[in-house]
């Protein structure tokens, strides 16, 4: 695999915080400390009848991509965990096709 990454479809995330639980665990982060934080944008109106109201994991300077998991083989523990199915790791080239739609967003790690 080329450089890492994440993909994250932001439409369809829950809220659930399972990937910041997931991490914290993973990592045995303390209180105020994770590698990925799930931040809350809304609810706001955009029109009459329409509300924006969207969640958005977001991976912290913490985050490492859980390079021992990744190392065995693995994905990182917040995509294993996550309830809605919306992040997905993967090689950088690979992963930046697949953004089809404004809600993605590609994460990628700073060396």
């Amino acid at each position: 695999m080329g450089k890492p990454g994440l993909l994250i479809d932001y439409e369809w995330c829950t809220g659930c915080h399972s990937c910041e639980m997931a991490c914290k665990a993973e990592h045995g982060f303390g209180e105020g400390q994770c590698g990925i934080k799930l931040h809350k944008n809304g609810p706001w109106q955009i029109k009459e009848d329409k509300w924006e109201y969207a969640f958005i994991p977001i991976p912290t300077s913490l985050c490492d991509m859980c390079a021992d998991r990744v190392a065995e083989g693995r994905v990182p523990t917040c995509v294993h965990h996550c309830q809605a199915l919306v992040m997905e790791f993967g090689d950088v080239e690979e992963l930046a096709k697949k953004m089809d739609k404004k809600q993605k967003v590609l994460f990628i790690p700073c060396d």
